[in-house]
């Protein structure tokens, strides 16, 4: 029946020290442990032991730990002393024994005259002749966008970059070799297309790119520069000014983006040179079903190889996708049997794929914008062929052609 009462307990301040320093070093060893375990195959107890048991370095430093740790008041001081010790004899030797020269050949071919001398082999002559079809070279400052910490890795973008080409136009992207070049700047990069350089620019770390949807120069402090896709005026902004280059409306694209854009508009301007026979081979591996049965009956006894890559090619050019396969081998089965010129069958293809065409090409109302030729236009390009047959070309005046895309335009 009687009142609980509660009795603070008085420590001294040694013991209250030692609650409160051993608990926090506890916590600091293991998330020691989680971070340097991040990252490494095998368990921790193995990597741990790997990882000491190497290196000098990380010997030497736990015993300077252990040395300190035992040196707190209230810290066991012989059992950390000993482990000091231990852990420094060990870096000790294991220094020595890395310092100790190696033998060299002739020192092994001494002590053991049986031994074989060490052949030099020569790296196949196939190696030196290879061809990356796409390549990127970065500068030395741009290595960091590799690995980008905020999730917009390159090769991450690259990748995206793959598939939106295939979902788009059909067409399968080469890998991409990304390496670095000393001899470009330090913020410089380059994109070759078979070995050949296809476009360059610069780009600038930890700023952002911003640009006027309208085509105007931008109103904010910065680098001005140009977009290196497409040439429109842009400046380089500090991180400090996204939010009032966004409420400007502005478009804001980060370092890594405007790479990738500018790869994006190389590639789609290349993808009927980077669409080789074995590209084109595996895209007729892979289709199934009807479509199957349809490229067992037409190639290679109505239509090559080599002539659906051509046909391939020229819609490619055109920015027409090849996705729809089956319609495009649908008609080269119509007019194989009937011609063996290229430019007909590309021409009979196109008709298969009027509605692809029309959808692709029509404005934003859903109406699809045509231009019409006037008579006597008409009569000029009937009088400018020359030829017959499927050798027809047209041979204007340059002069000529010019007065014509100025009146399309105007």
């Amino acid at each position: 029946g009687r009142p609980c009462e509660m009795t603070p307990i008085r420590m001294p301040p040694m013991a209250l020290m030692k609650v409160m320093i051993r608990p926090a070093i506890i916590i600091s060893i293991a998330a020691g442990f989680l971070v340097s375990k991040a990252g490494v195959e095998g368990t921790a107890d193995k990597a741990f032991v790997t990882q000491l048991a190497t290196n000098p370095v990380s010997l030497g430093v736990v015993s300077g730990a252990s040395a300190l740790i035992g040196l707190v008041p209230g810290m066991p001081l012989i059992p950390f002393m000993a482990l000091a010790a231990a852990t420094g004899f060990m870096a000790w030797r294991l220094g020595r024994a890395r310092l100790k020269p190696q033998p060299t050949e002739a020192e092994l071919a001494a002590a053991d005259p049986n031994a074989k001398p060490k052949e030099d082999v020569e790296e196949p002559i196939g190696t030196a002749l290879a061809i990356d079809e796409v390549k990127i070279e970065l500068g030395y400052s741009l290595l960091s966008l590799i690995n980008d910490l905020e999730g917009r890795r390159l090769t991450d973008q690259v990748r995206a970059l793959r598939r939106s080409l295939a979902q788009e136009y059909g067409f399968v992207m080469p890998s991409v070799r990304i390496l670095d070049n000393m001899r470009l700047p330090t913020q410089g990069y380059a994109i070759r297309i078979k070995e050949m350089e296809a476009g360059a620019g610069e780009v600038r770390l930890g700023h952002l790119m911003a640009m006027d949807p309208a085509g105007r120069q931008v109103d904010l402090p910065g680098e001005h520069t140009r977009e290196p896709a497409f040439g429109l005026p842009a400046t380089w902004i500090s991180d400090s000014l996204k939010e009032e280059a966004t409420f400007r409306g502005y478009t804001i694209v980060d370092p890594s983006t405007v790479l990738t854009t500018h790869l994006t508009e190389i590639l789609k301007e290349n993808m009927a040179d980077l669409l080789s026979y074995a590209q084109v081979q595996k895209l007729l591996a892979e289709m199934t079903g009807e479509e199957k049965k349809l490229v067992d009956e037409l190639i290679p006894s109505v239509v090559t190889v080599t002539t659906l890559q051509r046909v391939l090619q020229a819609l490619l050019k055109e920015k027409v996708s090849i996705r729809d396969l089956g319609a495009i081998l649908e008609g080269l089965a119509e007019a194989a049997p009937h011609t063996s010129s290229v430019t007909a069958l590309i021409e009979h293809v196109r008709g298969r794929l009027a509605r692809q065409l029309c959808w692709q090409h029509r404005g934003d109302d859903g109406a699809l914008p045509i231009v019409t030729l006037s008579p006597e236009w008409e009569a000029a390009f009937a009088e400018a062929l020359v030829g017959s047959g499927e050798e027809k070309q047209l041979a204007m005046a340059p002069s000529r052609l010019q007065d014509f895309i100025r009146n399309v335009r105007d």
